[in-house]
């Protein structure tokens, strides 16, 4: 058993073990390695414990209730499934404008992340950790009486590393903060999982190179997430900031993350190559979005890609 040091002592950065505690992200260690088992599945979770609501913008994708999700997901894990990250989708709760609801312990994220780790113990569970899907302004922030989607870093970056921290307690293996709020938050994040004794046991997947694109908009449908005013070009970053994204990259890294990620990948690959030339010993996740699945769908429908092809359905 390791005990962890304090977080005042140690820096950040060199809290390693929560990027290798679970057999997954043991694998993921390995360079230049692709298989099966590094496939995450994004699965959006319903408040409405019966639902398996088909998202119109997110073909063969669905809104799970808790009562559903075993069932739905065992015969993907019998094939080989090893990763799952959950979006909450809550249409009960009362939303405000700090996104309160998010770490709620009755809500549909944290009660997910307690009956996955239950039913199936092996299963890597990572949580999204954003406060979109909980603001009643649709922004990633606390954001009341600011125009445009102005945001309170300050209050944000407290607040995402509070819920951060419920789903890690809740047994999350990652906590994966996707809000692109600026201010030391994959620091606050860490400080907060090393000061609970968690950041050895859990792991931090930073959205750190996520852009801002078109390409979320059946995202956004199907976690009902989009922003009521404004839109979220004042945090992610602009679609042509390669030097911005390197700055981002190196920031995260020294503030603990043990997983990096660029968001959208495929039109990004630029940013991945310069990302491993960066972090050349860190993970890096590729985040193919819900249009780049649309896209290949659409591809397929039409008969312009190959039926060889064998795509994410």
């Amino acid at each position: 058993m390791c005990h962890e040091s304090s977080s005042s002592t140690t820096p950040l950065s060199h809290v390693l073990q929560g990027g290798y505690a679970h057999p997954l992200t043991q694998s993921l260690q390995a360079e230049r390695s692709l298989t099966k088992d590094m496939l995450m599945f994004p699965i959006f979770i319903s408040d409405n414990p019966d639902a398996k609501e088909p998202i119109d913008s997110f073909p063969n994708q669905y809104r799970l209730g808790l009562n559903v999700l075993e069932g739905f997901l065992r015969p993907l894990i019998e094939k080989g499934l090893q990763s799952v990250i959950l979006f909450g989708v809550p249409m009960k709760c009362q939303k405000d404008a700090r996104g309160t609801p998010a770490d709620d312990a009755t809500g549909p994220t944290i009660s997910a992340i307690i009956l996955l780790k239950s039913k199936f113990p092996s299963l890597f569970v990572a949580a999204d950790v954003c406060l979109c899907e909980y603001t009643d302004h649709g922004h990633c922030g606390f954001a009341v009486g600011r125009p445009g989607g102005e945001i309170d870093t300050i209050v944000s970056v407290d607040q995402i590393a509070e819920v951060a921290l419920s789903y890690a307690r809740a047994g999350a293996d990652c906590v994966a903060p996707s809000d692109m709020m600026d201010g030391r938050l994959v620091g606050a994040i860490k400080t907060a999982l090393v000061n609970n004794r968690l950041a050895n046991r859990c792991c931090l997947m930073s959205y750190l190179a996520k852009f801002a694109s078109a390409l979320y908009g059946p995202f956004r449908a199907a976690a009902c997430s989009a922003p009521s005013s404004g839109d979220r070009k004042g945090y992610q970053l602009p679609p042509n900031a390669r030097g911005l994204a390197k700055r981002a990259i190196m920031r995260d890294i020294s503030e603990g993350a043990n997983i990096i990620m660029v968001k959208p990948a495929q039109t990004y690959l630029d940013v991945l190559s310069e990302a491993r030339v960066l972090a050349p010993s860190h993970p890096l996740a590729c985040y193919q979005v819900s249009g780049e699945y649309a896209a290949l769908l659409a591809g397929r429908k039409s008969q312009s890609l190959p039926s060889s092809w064998r795509l994410p359905i």
